[in-house]
């Protein structure tokens, strides 16, 4: 039996072969493909088609032969139309039946009794971020030689962790952000200020899920910074070098916002859209670069791959430094990846830093340093391990280490011990400016000093206050990365008064005064802000300069340098 079968019936079979993967099109077997296609040729489909381009060849007169040629725009309508009946007609099939699929929205899927309808998460902008909008949140003042910025409202967001779903609101600021009392947190809800996918939260003990979008609404404090200005050393359209002072951290994290590089940079100067080539420590100072371009970025990271980057760093130690080079090569192993604690251990990734001596004033040492290497804290944990830590270093010279503070890598306690005698050591010196941990490491601690706190105001003003727990927030965005953590100092004491946060006594500094003593972004005292009740010391110089300083940043065809800091010259003796 001859039978007719249409072109486009044949298009239609061929494609329907083809099994379709997302690395491109893979055909089935031909075996498999002969006895689909001989199935084929006994469908009804197939002797419609066939039936249907016959009864085309008589009226056109022409017969309906398999060699005659039939337009590919002809073929196309007769098969989109044939398609599309057939889809329409499976659609009806399956929402009568009520297995069909629906589109997932606000009106496709069915809410079961007391299911929240939960929106579909958006596509973040993986690029820069920060523009005049961030910028205008705030302003500066200037107070006895610091940077301070005005207390401000600021939205904290992020989507529901993984281990977070199952769990209460509840549950969650109560096991993971335990900087603020429970009880603040239930205020906050109840004036409107903790939302879950922009609907405002009442009860905490709504359960989470993936998806979930979180925002919290608080009233924001920085801890001040130095108040030297930041200086423009290049800019010439491809990378931009500043000279950063210490106290100031790069970017955004932990309770620094506006008190950073960045936003300094765009407050003060209108520069943004950077891209960061490498980072220093908050309390390190010294020649900071970025690119401008996105090629510039590239090039330069490369360069960095590929090791043709030279650092040199200038810093001053406890004690006779050896007048000979010393090189050390032990490796570093990162201790905590959520604060970037390091220090050296066999199981560390390898490093290599030389050290030289410039000089030696009968108490501390100038010393030179190349990292060869770009391990986290390397210069930090080298010095340790060597004997010499650097001077006013918060952390690798601490005596929680033991009694030879780290020296030949002598601990002889565990990393969760070590971390917590740090903790404890910088508490019992009320003192928090110099421990660069995070809120969520050190909370217990922080909620301690806040009642400690607490007490002392009630018995100074005469009342009881029902909310003096920590500050902070209970979702942070601009935190941190696993190596960065070190740089986002929590500033904790005890000896803490009732004031009023809002009304400063501002007075002239040295320092770039753009936006000085600016109160037209001034806020009332928050009445569920705990900080606004108390006032904290200014840190002293101790407190947010430590002597370590990128003094050179040298590439193939490139030098950015800047001037040694007055603590680098010979004569330097450090003030009781």
């Amino acid at each position: 039996m001859h039978v007719r079968v249409p072109f486009g019936s044949l298009l239609s079979f061929f494609l329907t072969q083809c099994d379709v993967h997302r690395r491109g099109v893979y055909f089935v077997s031909a075996c498999e493909k002969a006895n689909r296609f001989l199935g084929f040729l006994n469908s009804p489909q197939c002797r419609k088609s066939s039936w249907a381009m016959e009864r085309a060849g008589i009226e056109s007169g022409t017969p309906g032969n398999v060699n005659t040629p039939v337009p590919l725009e002809q073929t196309t309508a007769v098969e989109a139309s044939e398609t599309g009946k057939r889809k329409n007609d499976d659609t009806d099939d399956k929402e009568t039946s009520g297995r069909g699929k629906r589109r997932r929205g606000a009106g496709g899927k069915k809410l079961r009794p007391g299911e929240r309808y939960i929106p579909p998460p958006q596509k973040r902008n993986p690029g820069v971020s920060f523009s005049q909008e961030h910028f205008n949140e705030t302003s500066y003042y200037f107070e006895a030689g610091l940077r301070k910025v005005y207390p401000y409202y600021f939205d904290f967001k992020t989507y529901c962790k993984g281990r977070w779903i199952g769990k209460s609101l509840l549950d969650v600021f109560k096991n993971e952000f335990r900087a603020e009392s429970i009880e603040y947190y239930q205020k906050a809800a109840k004036e409107g200020r903790i939302r879950l996918n922009e609907t405002p939260v009442e009860d905490l003990s709504v359960v989470l899920r993936n998806n979930d979008h979180l925002r919290n609404t608080v009233h924001r404090h920085e801890p001040p910074v130095v108040g030297r200005p930041l200086e423009i050393l290049v800019d010439d359209g491809e990378v931009l070098v500043v000279d950063k002072p210490a106290s100031i951290p790069v970017h955004p994290c932990g309770r620094f916002r506006h008190n950073t590089v960045i936003f300094i940079l765009g407050k003060e100067f209108g520069i943004s859209e950077l891209h960061t080539v490498h980072r220093l420590d908050r309390l390190t100072s010294g020649v900071l670069l970025f690119a401008r371009t996105l090629e510039t970025s590239k090039k330069l990271d490369q360069m960095v791959r590929d090791r043709q980057l030279e650092k040199e760093y200038v810093c001053r130690v406890e004690g006779e430094f050896p007048q000979d080079e010393v090189i050390c090569e032990e490796p570093i192993l990162v201790v905590s990846f959520k604060i970037g604690l390091c220090r050296v251990d066999p199981k560390g990734k390898e490093c290599r830093t030389v050290f030289q001596r410039l000089s030696f004033n009968g108490k501390t040492s100038m010393v030179r340093c190349l990292p060869l290497t770009g391990r986290t804290h390397q210069i930090r944990v080298h010095l340790q391990y060597l004997g010499f830590p650097i001077l006013n270093d918060p952390v690798y010279g601490s005596s929680a280490w033991g009694p030879h503070r780290g020296k030949g890598g002598l601990v002889g306690k565990s990393d969760e011990e070590l971390l917590q005698a740090l903790v404890e050591e910088h508490r019992s010196q009320e003192n928090f400016n110099m421990l660069d941990i995070a809120d969520d490491c050190i909370g217990i601690a922080h909620k301690a000093d806040k009642n400690k706190a607490s007490e002392k105001m009630d018995k100074s003003a005469g009342t009881a206050e029902s909310e003096k727990s920590g500050e902070s927030c209970p979702v942070q965005v601009d935190a941190c990365g696993s190596d960065k953590k070190l740089d986002c100092i929590e500033a904790v004491n005890d000896n803490n008064t009732v004031k009023d946060c809002q009304n400063p006594q501002p007075v002239k500094s040295h320092g770039n005064e753009t936006g000085e003593n600016d109160s037209s972004q001034k806020t009332p005292p928050d009445h569920l802000c705990s900080e606004c009740k108390l006032v904290r010391p200014d840190p002293t110089e101790k407190e947010l300069i430590m002597y370590l300083h990128a003094l050179r940043y040298k590439g193939p065809d490139f030098e950015y340098s800047t001037q040694l800091p007055d603590w680098a010259k010979e004569d330097w003796v450090e003030a009781d």
